[in-house]
Order: structure tokens, then C-alpha cells, then sequence
């Protein structure tokens, strides 16, 4: 006798639904994703006992008939596909057919349905996957199902759901990012007959995304796509990255309007906002990737959670631009907004995106020209001075380390002092003084503006140091007495294996016998640290074996490392025209709103944020 049997059909369905319905946040994804592909332009979803209890979604979508109803109860029951090459391009939410059959053989379920046609509708009972009755009744058009009891027939499931709350959470979840995927559909959410989620259509995508990250500020807007195509294409509204969020909001990530989670996306996403995000802060915001329906795959897994990319490489890739280009353009209009300028017209490319905006006209007014050195370049070798010094009605000149010591009083400053020298420069700010021997502030048009000045100049070197690392023309300072450093086997090997990057920082050695090397040369804005101190902090970083995606964003760290040693400190006093030629450097940079490791570079107070501190109209 065979021992292979066929398993009953409602056993099947039960054994399925333990992959489709892993708790009450999967059943309202499945119904909610049936709705929109039924072109609902309104969805209801009611909960009750965390799930468990009930679980009602009601859509305006087209309806089914009777033959249809029963149809979609049957395992793989689907109007989705029809034929094998339907597979390979797959455009609708649901396509399956086993979501159905699946949620109903763990509940009580009720279908209630009737076409935007049709004089009557139709109504199906069934308890734990047995059609218990099916009948004609008057009913709204649209689609009502109930899922009442969720695993009551099998308890061993319900043992391991969560707490109530977390269930709801996971449920909010769901609602939001199809909320989202779908901005022209209105949706809300009752729970336990109170009403936690309103979203109609009159506001747009940025309002909705709003209102579900509870965030009143403004959004970088992403909008990406590959040059000389259509598809691929990403679009988005990214949080900035120094905006503070409740909770712990992570980046809601869709493809084809189609809620995913996806790591090489999010890491993708990562790699964009790199230098922008401290570490610890997760992006926040939407992401919206649109593809050729035949270049992505979602038939990886029963819940359609996860997807597969024919060009994996290339999406990855897309996304940093993608995020690198929005973020060039939230610079922008941080620029423009502290200086009160019309946006920079960009510089032309030698082939031009088909999506690049039209330039831009040009800024209200030019920054003033800066001579060629000051204290803030402190690896540029000393500029003749001539003897007669500059008019006051010049631009600021650069200082060096020597003549700024030379400026500052004899006697101790108060650390809690904010001198008084003011002067507009080319950068459209008019300076107060400085703060703490920390802080600049200023006046722009809008209010107040406190800068960091460490932070400022550290992205302002980084930004240097890696134009000049890309291309192998970092510059160096020879040492006029060369320094003998003393290695362990394990620090001479990462010589050895990263020679070639140690030499593109800037680094001249050579071996000495041993595990002894010469340092002959260091990167020219380390110039003012001892070969030894910084050589040494550089080769700590590198580990024993990288891949090159961790080797390029470890390279990037060290440069990093390397500006934050080299830029000026909290506790160094700036005189007015040092804080000028910053101001001026900062504001005509690509890249400025933040460190290379994440920390913001300045604040804004509005004129009416700082009149309601003293509650003044």
C-alpha cells in the first residue's frame, strides 16, 4: 500500500496559511491589496480584540458576482493571471489565489460582495474553510469582508501572536504604507470602534506623509531616474536628516506601488545619506522605486514581502544617486535660503540627464572673492605677504595660524562672551560674533543662524581630502625630519595589503628593517599633528580583510577621521574675518549642511520662533 497520500484540500489550506497569515497585520495586508487591485478609490478596516476578534475591510472597488464569490474561495483561484508568460511581468498586488482560502480556513469568514452593476449583491458564510451558506442580499457596492475568530481552530498559533498592542502596531504599520503606495485612495482605520486613522484625497503625498510621521517640517524631495530611459525611476520625500522624529521611524521602501522589505534597498539608502546620518539615526520618509514589471520578480514567497531584482547592481546603484542627487538639491535650498538667492544654475554635463531640470536663474548675489589662503587651510604652505595690507573695504583675507595668534587678546576670554564685531559679508549673513568658542552666529533675512564652526570646516576639508583622494592627488607635506615608527606584525601586514590607499592619503613610507618604517610625508592638513600620532590612528582603522564595498566606505571613514583632526576646534577663538572666509566657503560649497559623520552644521530660528520665546506677537 503507498505510504503518499494527497492531503485534503482544507488541510492544505491550513498548512498555507501558515506561511500567508503569520498574525492579523498579514490578513489585513492580503484584503487591503485585493481592494486596490479591484480599483477601490475608498477603503474601510475595522479591528476589534487586536485581530483576533474581528477584522472587517470594506471597499468600493468593482464587486464580484455569485460564480465569482465561490471562485475565489477555491486554492489558486485567481483573475490576475492567465497564462505562464503573465509570470514574468507581473503588475497587479494580489495574484496567488491562495490568500483567500487560506485566511478562511484559520476564521469565520463572511464575503459580502456586489458589482457596481448589479441590482443585488451576494453573501458567503464560512467557518474554518466549509462554505457554511451562500445567498443573494441587498448590499453597498463594493466588497465587504469579515474575518471573525482569527486561529480559533488552531490555538497553538494564537499562543504565539504578541501583545495586543503590538499586533495594532503591525496593523497601523500595513494601513500606512499601502496609505502611502496609493495616495489617490482614502483610507481609515477603527480600532475597537475608535477612529486611529483618517486619510482622505484631498491632501497630496507630501501632506499624507505628514500626517503618518506625525512631522510638520519640510521634505527633500527625490525624483531619479537612469539616463535616456523612462524605467527605472525613483521618486520619494526623504525627512532631513538632523530633523527630530518620534519613535523610531524608519524609510517606508515600495516598488510598483507594492510594500517591501528589501536590505539591499535600505542599504542602498544608507550609502546615500552617508556623512549625513549620524550613527544610531535611522532615514526617514518614502521611497517609491517604479520598474519595468519584467525586471522584478515577486513570486519569492507566499506573504510578497520580498522581491528580486534582474539588475540588482544597477537598482543599488540607483538608489545613491538617487538620494545623493536629492540631497545636492536640499544643499541647494538651504543656500538659498540663508542667503536669500535664487538657486545656482548647475554646471552642465557632458551628457546631460533627460530628467535634469532646467538651470536655474542665477543667484541674487555672487560671494565675494576670497584670496588663495587663510588659517582655515592649515595645509597650505605660508603666502608671500605684501607690505601693504588690505583695505577694510575688501573681502576678508585669509589668515594664517601665526597672524591669528597674534590677534587674539592677551587676557583669558570668557568662555560665555559673544563679541561684538558685526560685518556682512559676500555670503549674504550678517555676523553677531562668536559663542563658547564654538558657535558663529549670524543674521540672515529669515532669523537667526547658529553654525558650528568645527563642524563646518570638518566637512569643508572632507569634501577636499576626498576630491583630491579620487583623484590620487591628495597634497603632501614633506617632513623636514623624517619620523621612525616601530610596528607589531599585525600592523605591518595592513601595510603591506593597503599600501596603495595608505599612499593616496597623502603618507610617504618606506621600510627601515624589520617592522620598522620611515614616515617621510603626511597629508599637508594633518601637518599641525605628529606624523607618528596620525599615521598610527589611520592604520587602527583598517581591519584585516575587506571587501571592497566596506574598503570604499572605510577609506571614506578614515578621510573623515582625518578632517576632524585637522579642522579648527571648540575652544579656538576666530576673529571676524576668519569666520567670514568660513561663511563664504561654507555657502559656496556643494556639501555643507552636515559633518562627514552626520552632526548638523547649523540651525535656523525664525523671526517667529524667537518672538514667541518671549511671547510676543
Amino acid at each position: 500500500m503507498s505510504k503518499i497520500r494527497v492531503l485534503p484540500e482544507q488541510l492544505a489550506n491550513r498548512i498555507a496559511a501558515g506561511e500567508v497569515v503569520e498574525r492579523p497585520a498579514s490578513v489585513v495586508k492580503e484584503l487591503i491589496e485585493n481592494s486596490l487591485d479591484a480599483g477601490a478609490s475608498r477603503i474601510e478596516i475595522e479591528i476589534e480584540g487586536g485581530g483576533t476578534r474581528l477584522i472587517r475591510v470594506i471597499d468600493n472597488g468593482e464587486g464580484m458576482d455569485e460564480d465569482d464569490v465561490l471562485l475565489c474561495l477555491e486554492r489558486h483561484g485567481t483573475s490576475k493571471i492567465v497564462q505562464d508568460s503573465d509570470l514574468e511581468a507581473i503588475s497587479s498586488l494580489g495574484f496567488r489565489g491562495e490568500a483567500i482560502p487560506s485566511i478562511a480556513s484559520v476564521s469565520k469568514m463572511t464575503i459580502t460582495s456586489r458589482q457596481q452593476a448589479a441590482d443585488l449583491g451576494t453573501t458567503a458564510v464560512l467557518h474554518y474553510g466549509k462554505l457554511h451558506k451562500i445567498h443573494e442580499t441587498g448590499c453597498r457596492r463594493g466588497t465587504i469582508i469579515e474575518i471573525r475568530n482569527l486561529f480559533g481552530n488552531t490555538p497553538a498559533r494564537r499562543k504565539f501572536l504578541r501583545t495586543r498592542r503590538t499586533e495594532l502596531s503591525h496593523i497601523d504599520e500595513v494601513v500606512k504604507n499601502y496609505a502611502l503606495a496609493a495616495p489617490e485612495v482614502g483610507f481609515s482605520l477603527r480600532v475597537d470602534a475608535r477612529e486611529s486613522i483618517h486619510l482622505d484625497t484631498s491632501h497630496d503625498l507630501a501632506r499624507r506623509l505628514a500626517t503618518i510621521l506625525h512631522y510638520s517640517g519640510s521634505f527633500i524631495p527625490i525624483d531619479h531616474r537612469e539616463p535616456g530611459s523612462k524605467l527605472p525611476r525613483v521618486t520619494g520625500l526623504l525627512v532631513p536628516p538632523d530633523m527630530p522624529l518620534r519613535g523610531s521611524t524608519r524609510i517606508k521602501i515600495l516598488v510598483n506601488g507594492r510594500s517591501i522589505k528589501d536590505r539591499m534597498l535600505g542599504h542602498g539608502v544608507a550609502e546615500g545619506l552617508r556623512g549625513f546620518l549620524m550613527k544610531g539615526h535611522n532615514p526617514a520618509g518614502l521611497l517609491h522605486l517604479h520598474l519595468d514589471a519584467a525586471d522584478v520578480d515577486v513570486n519569492v514567497h507566499p506573504t510578497k514581502q520580498e522581491v528580486r531584482f534582474r539588475r540588482s547592481r544597477d537598482i543599488h546603484q540607483l538608489i545613491v544617486a538617487a538620494i545623493q542627487r536629492g540631497i545636492q538639491g536640499y544643499q541647494q535650498s538651504l543656500q538659498n535660503s540663508l542667503t536669500g538667492c535664487s538657486p545656482r544654475p548647475q554646471a552642465p554635463s557632458s551628457s546631460p540627464r533627460p530628467d535634469a531640470p532646467a538651470p536655474a536663474a542665477a543667484p541674487c548675489r555672487q560671494p565675494a572673492a576670497l584670496p588663495p589662503k587663510s588659517s582655515l587651510d592649515r595645509h597650505a604652505p605660508p603666502a608671500t605677504v605684501t607690505s601693504e595690507p588690505p583695505p577694510e573695504t575688501t573681502a576678508p583675507a585669509y589668515i594664517q595660524p601665526e597672524s591669528r595668534e597674534k590677534e587674539r587678546p592677551s587676557g583669558p576670554a570668557s568662555p560665555q562672551s559673544i563679541c561684538s564685531e558685526t560685518q556682512t559679508g559676500g555670503h549674504g549673513l550678517s555676523i553677531i560674533g562668536q559663542y563658547d568658542r564654538l558657535y558663529i552666529f549670524c543674521q540672515s533675512s529669515e532669523g537667526l543662524v547658529v553654525i558650528d564652526q568645527h563642524a563646518a570646516h570638518e566637512r569643508l576639508l572632507f569634501e577636499k581630502l576626498k576630491k583630491q583622494f579620487l583623484s590620487g592627488n591628495i597634497t603632501r607635506q614633506t617632513l623636514l625630519f623624517p619620523e621612525t615608527v616601530e610596528l607589531s606584525v599585525a600592523d605591518s601586514r595592513k601595510v603591506e595589503q593597503y599600501g596603495d590607499e595608505i599612499d593616496k592619503m597623502g603618507f610617504s613610507i618606506r621600510e627601515f628593517g624589520g617592522n620598522s618604517y620611515v614616515i617621510s610625508a603626511v597629508p599637508a592638513l594633518g601637518s599641525h599633528i605628529t606624523a607618528t600620532e596620525l599615521f598610527l590612528d589611520i592604520l587602527e582603522q583598517f581591519g584585516a580583510s575587506l571587501s571592497e564595498q566596506r574598503k570604499g566606505s572605510l577609506l571614506e571613514d578614515i578621510l573623515a577621521s582625518m578632517a576632524c583632526k585637522a579642522a579648527v576646534k571648540a575652544g579656538d577663538r576666530l576673529s571676524t574675518r576668519e569666520m567670514e572666509a568660513l561663511l563664504d566657503r561654507m555657502l559656496q560649497a556643494d556639501l555643507f549642511s552636515h559633518c562627514p559623520h552626520g552632526r548638523p552644521v547649523l540651525k535656523q530660528f525664525s523671526a517667529g520662533e524667537i518672538k514667541k520665546w518671549f511671547h510676543r506677537s
